[in-house]
């Protein structure tokens, strides 16, 4: 019988140790938990996906609610549509806590929400679309944005011609706004027209009206990315980013091997399309367009003589896929103005940037290992007077002719002194000088003829396959 006390035993100690593990099980599944997300200030690019991972890692937890902490005066509309839409689809609710007031973007964002609650002497709507210079958008906008509010406030079981009326100046409600006044609710006339469904203090308040008051309470921030979008997106930067990168690769171009500026230069357009990707404004299209017109750039700069219709279709899809990347759904004239703004000012930048880069640092002793140098080491194979004058292109760009393509070396012929791949030096007129072949490679020792001279690049191509020195 003593084993059968040993069992005995045995299965009360596993009885109890399940029973403390289901216990302890089920007091995690009873804890509940709230998160709460401020959404403050200015609506910018940066909160519409800080809020949809958080949507998101609500729903992983099992929280009870996510709860918006509104105050915000608008802002940009194609961030606001995307997290309307983010809210409709969150199977999570979603509580909007008007914590003063939520105009224009703002109301859009709590009329999307489960619920809403106000604070005493709160206010939403005023939500008619402007443009930058702060005047009315077109009718083809507003048109748009009310029917975005509209559809929101029926999904939530609201009345959609209140909606309207925050959109529309021209839509009348009886006994609360007549025509040509735009609506904007408080408080009292919110809860009297169902647009909120309580009026509480604080953050407090509202988690008892809710049944939430022994929830714990999770007050989220933006993480290191999404606190990186928001900066990237910023015009003023996003315009740095795209003039810098372009230049960067411009210099790569120019010059033989790849480096610093080339590495510069593709990490910053790297962080403008992944900030604008994140930020739901960046396609493959735009991505495509841009990789496109480096492409012709490249082609026109390293293959072919002159400027032509590579680098004129090379620039334009350049433009073009930046364009693409800096306007989303829903943008409005004031999001296209801010987009061909941008764009504008870093196509300036980039004018001004390539002309001193062609114009000056050639000439500069920092910039020699990145533009089109060429060690001269000692040994058979290149027979040059010791001392011989190397060529300035500052004063060559100075020399009698036009720069286009038809300069003072057109037609002259030389040697190449080192190997061109397709950049490096030949010996033209007795001058050290710095040329490009059409994009073959040329042996150290070939005869050259100079087939374009536009004063910052000479253009040659190989006069015969004889190999050896020659004065010229």
């Amino acid at each position: 019988m003593s084993w059968v006390r040993r069992s005995i035993f045995v299965a009360l100690i596993v009885t109890g140790f399940i029973g403390l593990v289901d216990s302890s099980a089920l007091g995690a599944q009873t804890q509940q938990t709230v998160m709460v997300v401020q959404v403050h200030g200015t609506i910018d690019l940066g909160l519409s996906p800080y809020i949809k991972r958080v949507l998101g890692d609500a729903n992983k937890q099992g929280s009870e609610a996510v709860i918006l902490d509104i105050n915000t005066p608008g802002g940009r509309l194609d961030s606001a549509l995307e997290i309307k839409d983010a809210l409709l689809g969150s199977q999570v609710p979603v509580v909007a806590f008007i914590n003063r007031e939520a105009f224009s973007a703002g109301a859009l964002i709590a009329v999307a929400a489960d619920t809403i609650y106000m604070t005493p002497g709160a206010s939403m709507g005023a939500a008619t679309p402007v443009d930058q210079a702060g005047d009315k958008a077109s009718e083809k906008v507003v048109s748009a944005v009310r029917t975005a509010f509209m559809s929101t406030a029926e999904a939530r079981g609201r009345d959609p011609l209140i909606a309207e009326a925050m959109v529309d100046e021209t839509v009348a409600v009886d006994g609360l706004v007549e025509e040509g006044k735009l609506l904007t609710l408080t408080t009292v006339t919110a809860l009297e027209y169902g647009y909120a469904d309580g009026e509480v203090r604080d953050l407090q308040e509202l988690l008892e009206a809710e049944g939430l008051s022994d929830a714990v309470v999770v007050q989220t921030a933006p993480s290191w990315s999404e606190a990186l979008v928001r900066i990237i997106t910023n015009p003023a930067l996003a315009t740095l980013f795209i003039s810098l990168g372009f230049l960067g690769l411009f210099v790569e171009l120019t010059s033989p091997g790849f480096g610093v500026p080339g590495i510069v230069g593709l990490t910053l357009l790297s962080l403008f399309f992944w900030g604008h990707f994140l930020a739901g404004l960046a396609g493959w299209e735009g991505l495509i367009l841009v990789v496109a017109g480096l492409g012709l750039l490249a082609v026109e700069i390293l293959l072919v003589p002159g400027f032509g219709v590579a680098g004129i279709l090379g620039i334009g899809a350049f433009l073009g896929g930046l364009f693409l990347s800096l306007i989303g759904q829903g943008a409005d004239s004031g999001d296209l103005l801010r987009a061909a703004l941008v764009v504008l000012v870093a196509l300036l930048n980039i004018v001004v940037g390539g002309w001193f880069i062609l114009r000056f640092v050639p000439g500069a002793r920092l910039f020699r290992g990145l533009a089109l140098q060429a060690a001269l080491p000692a040994g058979p194979g290149i027979a040059e007077e010791q001392g011989a004058p190397r060529l300035d292109l500052r004063q060559a760009d100075r020399r009698d002719g036009p720069r286009t393509g038809a300069g003072p070396l057109l037609g002259a012929h030389g040697t190449a002194i080192t190997e061109l791949r397709p950049a490096g030096m030949a010996k033209i007129d007795n001058d050290r000088v710095d040329v490009i072949t059409q994009g073959e490679y040329v042996a150290a020792g070939t005869r050259l003829e100079v087939i374009a001279d536009e004063g910052y690049r000479r253009v040659v191509r190989p006069i015969d396959d004889a190999a050896g020195p020659s004065a010229s």
